[in-house]
Order: structure tokens, then C-alpha cells, then sequence
């Protein structure tokens, strides 16, 4: 009886397990990629005639970030429809709409954009290839990309080739769309050609806005090899992406206050910006530019009560005409005056901007006192170009200064005035800066630029020279910075890009492998050498 009672309690305990109520498991994650069945036309078809293109897959997929990922080539003027659109198929459809070149082998290179439906698994760098001749072009081509300026290049940039035939010009990358086109897409800096044909080449690559294929200057990233490829080629290439300087051009002027105009440019001004009135010769003008805009301030007088002046803009050879028409209703400006910071670098100045362009400074109305009430002797000066003010003199660490300036101290180009002007400035101690020593190692005996970069590729302390192997930074503001050293090939002391059409590339920049830390009374000694 007791055997029979304890066989009754394991079979309900067993029933009651079984009924119990829980969560099933869902099994370990799927992470395996779609498959590709079939294609019709097959993949790497030849004598390719038709329009549309179908991929089977094993199971549903759908299209994600294909326009980043499809890269096309050669490129078609129409952009094909590609199906599925925002849903999933178990095949991907191809609609091409443009003529097809003949005895040209096509790619269709997606990059990860083909992803299975549930999980958003990769069918990584699938490509689809045909032609329309009677064989597919196998030739390849190898290389990387590099930025000028900073340690890493962008990714998404577009590499191409261009056939250099009997049409070729170098206006190309501005106006036609290349031969082949790769892309290094958004996990390497390295690109690889496929299916080339033999012939020579201009290899060029582009950061764009837009996805045209077309350099842009003012918005796109360039790189270019000067020298033709000729396919085949086993070299692996390097190309340096940079921005140029965008060329000069007069955009507009307006007539923004009543004794101003406003003259815009888009560009750099490589030699002095000449802006002459050719109607009223009773006028006098000044002329400044803004410190961070391509912006000319035309300042005029006496008032006039004209409906427009007419103006011409010369830069080197290159002359614009404005007929500027004068409002009647805006108001004068107005003078003040606004101190750049009241924190001084112990080798900088005290700076103060006014309004409007200061023509003339009595010294004797300025007096500039420490924190001990004793007279700080001082130099003043204005920048022609800006108008800033610059109070020049000794500075000591840990120091208090007052800065008064009394009434009629700064005249105005319209002959105002200031009101009394009374600001304090203060300089850190030397214990709350670091000083840095760099010594380079093979270097050469060519100009050098050496510069303290913030993250932010902000250049806050640079020195420059010839044949100099060890500099020292002193007095540097706490923070991590990127240590790099430009090569000036032209001895301009700063760092110059390139230029396409002239065939100029950018003047190299190594930058040390490591960011450099400079702590507050801390010495930091650097060895640096130089590839």
C-alpha cells in the first residue's frame, strides 16, 4: 500500500509539472545572412540585352540605406528603380530605364544594403555584374584614401576613373560622369576597382554633397593622382583628400546702414580687394573687412541723397560693377566698443573692437593700472584691415589690470567719440599652464610648421622653422591635443592645400600616433619621428 501511495504522488507531481504555465524559449538569435538562389539574367551574364534584373534570395529581404550603399558602374544617367521599397520581397528587382553602352561590362555593387527581414542581417557587398559584349572586364584596381588635415578620412567617398581618350580634358570631373566608380563606403579607407578594361586613366576621388559625381569646389573634398594609371595595375594607390580654396567671386552689395554698404565675396582674396565709387567724388571712404566673414564694410560720408551709387569691385584682374540702391529709412550706426576677453594670455594683447573704424588714439587719455595701483607703460594700435584695437604691454602672472580710458580717447572715422571707458583684465599664474617640448626626429632641413591641434581641429599653438629639430611650447592652456607637423614646401609658414587644375597637391601633415595631454604645471618632453 505504501509502494502504491508514493507511485500516486510521482505521477501527480509529474501531471502538475507539465501543466505548469511558463515562458517558452525563444531559441538563440538568428545571424545568418540571406542566401542568393538565383538571378535571371544569371549573375556575370554576357551579351546583356534586357531591362529589368531579378535576385532570389532564400528568404524574404528588404533594401536598407541604399542610396548611401548602391554604387553603380559605369553610372547611369537615370537612376534604376530597385524594388522592394519600404517592405520585403523574396526576390530584388532591378529597372533599368537608361540606353546601355555596348561591349560594357555593368556593376551593381550594394554594398550592406541587402539585409533579411527579421533580423537585419547583411548580405555583405553583394554585387550583381553583366555585360553587354561578349566577355566581363576582370581587371582590377587597388588603393586608399587619406585625408590632408585630419588623422582619418570620411567615409562614403566616392573613387573614380576616368578614360583618357581622345575627348579627355582635365575639366572632366566638373562636367562628365567617370568611366568606374567604387566607393569605400562606411567601415574602410581602402577601395577596390573591379571589372576594369584595360586603358589609361585619371583616378580622382570625391566627398560630395551631392551624389552627381561632379566636383562641386565650394561644398566637395578632391583627391587626384597627377599621373595617368594605366590598367593593368598591381599598385596599390594612395590619394589625399582635401578641400580647396574656393576661387574668388563677388556675390553682392547692399546698403545696410546709412553711412554703410555691405560689399560681399565668396572665396579668398589673394590680393587686395579694391572697391572705387565712380559717381559722387565729394565722398571720403574707409574700408574694413570682418573678421570671420568674406565681408567688405564700405564706410562713407558726407550723407547722401542719392537713389543709388554706382560702384566697381577689382580683384587682380577681375572687375565687377554694383549700382547700389540707397535706402532712405535705415538707421546710422552707432559707436561702441566691446573687449575681446578679459582673460589675457601673457604674450597676447588686450583687445578692444569698436563699431566703427577708430581713425586716431590719444594715448594720454588711456591708463592701464595693476592690481597695486601702479602705472603699466603701454603701446596702442589699430588694424587697418579690422579697426580691432590693440593695447600692447608687459605682462606679469596672477596680475589685476584696470584699463581707462577717458572721453575723446578714440575718434571715429564720422568724428564721434568714446564716453569714459573703464574694463579689468587678469592673467593666470604660470602654475596653471603646462609647457610642452617636442624633439623631432627625422626631420628634414625644410621648412617645418608645428602645431598644437584641439579636437575640434582648432590650431592653438603653432611655431615655425628651418632646420629646427627641438621646440618648446610654453605657457599652454591645459587640455588633450593632436600634435602635427606641417611640411612648408613654400616657406609661407602656414599650411597650404591643393588645387586641382594646377595640379597641386596639399603640402603633407604627419601627425604624432598619440594625443597629447598638457596638465597644469606639468613638463611634457615628446620624441616625435617623422615618416
Amino acid at each position: 500500500m505504501k509502494k502504491l501511495l508514493i507511485i500516486i504522488s510521482v505521477i501527480c507531481i509529474t501531471i502538475l509539472s507539465c501543466a505548469k504555465k511558463g515562458r517558452p524559449s525563444g531559441g538563440e538569435k538568428d545571424i545568418t545572412p540571406p542566401v542568393m538562389l538565383s538571378a535571371t539574367p544569371e549573375n556575370y551574364s554576357t551579351n546583356f540585352t534586357g531591362q529589368e534584373i531579378k535576385i532570389y534570395f532564400n528568404e524574404y529581404v528588404k533594401l536598407n540605406d541604399l542610396t548611401k550603399q548602391l554604387i553603380i558602374s559605369p553610372p547611369l544617367k537615370t537612376r534604376p528603380l530597385i524594388t522592394p521599397q519600404g517592405g520585403a520581397s523574396k526576390y530584388v528587382k532591378i529597372k533599368i530605364y537608361d540606353t546601355l553602352q555596348p561591349n560594357t561590362t555593368y556593376s551593381f555593387s550594394f554594398g550592406k544594403s541587402i539585409v533579411d527581414n527579421n533580423e537585419n542581417n547583411p548580405y555583405p557587398y553583394f554585387k550583381y555584374v553583366f555585360s553587354t559584349g561578349k566577355s566581363i572586364d576582370s581587371l582590377e584596381l587597388n588603393g586608399s584614401i587619406r585625408d590632408a588635415i585630419t588623422k582619418t578620412a570620411d567615409d562614403f567617398v566616392s573613387v573614380m576613373l576616368y578614360e583618357v581618350d581622345s575627348t579627355f580634358t582635365d575639366s572632366v570631373v566638373y562636367n562628365k560622369t567617370p568611366r568606374y566608380i567604387t566607393n569605400t563606403l562606411d567601415s574602410t579607407t581602402n577601395f577596390k576597382f573591379e571589372n576594369l578594361k584595360a586603358g589609361k586613366y585619371l583616378l580622382t576621388a570625391l566627398k560630395e554633397e551631392t551624389d552627381n559625381y561632379k566636383f562641386n569646389q565650394k561644398t566637395d573634398k578632391i583627391a587626384f593622382k597627377k599621373e595617368f594609371i594605366t590598367i593593368p595595375n598591381e599598385e596599390a594607390h594612395e590619394l589625399t583628400l582635401f578641400k580647396e580654396i574656393q576661387d574668388y567671386k563677388a556675390l553682392r552689395a547692399k546698403h545696410e546702414r546709412k553711412n554703410r554698404i555691405k560689399f560681399r565675396y565668396e572665396g579668398e582674396a589673394t590680393e587686395a580687394v579694391i572697391i572705387k565709387l565712380l559717381s559722387d567724388k565729394n565722398i571720403v571712404s574707409t574700408i574694413t573687412k570682418e573678421v570671420d566673414n568674406d565681408t567688405l564694410q564700405y564706410w562713407f560720408k558726407p550723407n547722401v541723397d542719392l537713389d543709388s551709387l554706382n560702384f566697381t569691385m577689382t580683384h587682380k584682374q577681375e572687375i565687377d560693377s554694383f549700382t547700389v540702391r540707397i535706402r532712405k529709412k535705415v538707421k546710422a550706426d552707432s559707436l561702441s566698443f566691446n573687449p575681446v576677453s578679459i582673460s589675457l594670455a601673457l604674450d597676447g594683447n588686450y583687445k578692444i573692437v569698436p563699431s566703427i573704424p577708430v581713425m586716431t588714439i590719444d594715448d594720454s587719455k588711456i591708463k592701464i593700472l595693476d592690481k597695486d595701483s601702479i602705472v603699466v607703460p603701454f603701446k596702442s594700435s589699430v588694424d587697418k584691415l579690422t579697426s580691432i584695437i590693440n593695447l600692447e604691454f608687459k605682462k606679469e602672472e596672477s596680475q589685476k589690470y584696470t584699463i581707462s580710458i577717458l572721453p575723446e580717447a578714440f575718434t571715429d572715422f564720422f568724428d564721434a567719440t568714446n564716453d569714459t571707458l573703464n574694463y579689468r583684465a587678469s592673467t593666470k599664474a604660470l602654475s596653471a599652464y603646462g609647457n610642452f617640448k617636442v624633439t623631432l626626429n627625422n626631420a628634414p632641413s625644410t621648412p617645418l610648421v608645428v602645431q598644437l591641434v584641439t579636437r575640434t581641429g582648432a590650431v592653438k599653438y603653432e611655431k615655425t622653422g628651418t632646420g629646427v629639430y627641438v621646440y618648446d611650447f610654453l605657457n599652454v592652456n591645459p587640455d588633450t591635443y593632436s600634435l602635427r607637423v606641417v611640411f612648408d614646401d613654400n616657406n609661407n609658414k602656414k599650411y597650404d592645400t591643393g588645387n586641382y587644375l594646377k595640379k597641386l597637391q596639399p603640402e603633407r601633415i604627419a601627425y604624432h600616433p598619440e594625443e597629447i595631454e598638457i596638465r597644469a604645471n606639468w613638463d611634457v618632453d615628446e620624441q616625435f619621428t617623422l615618416k
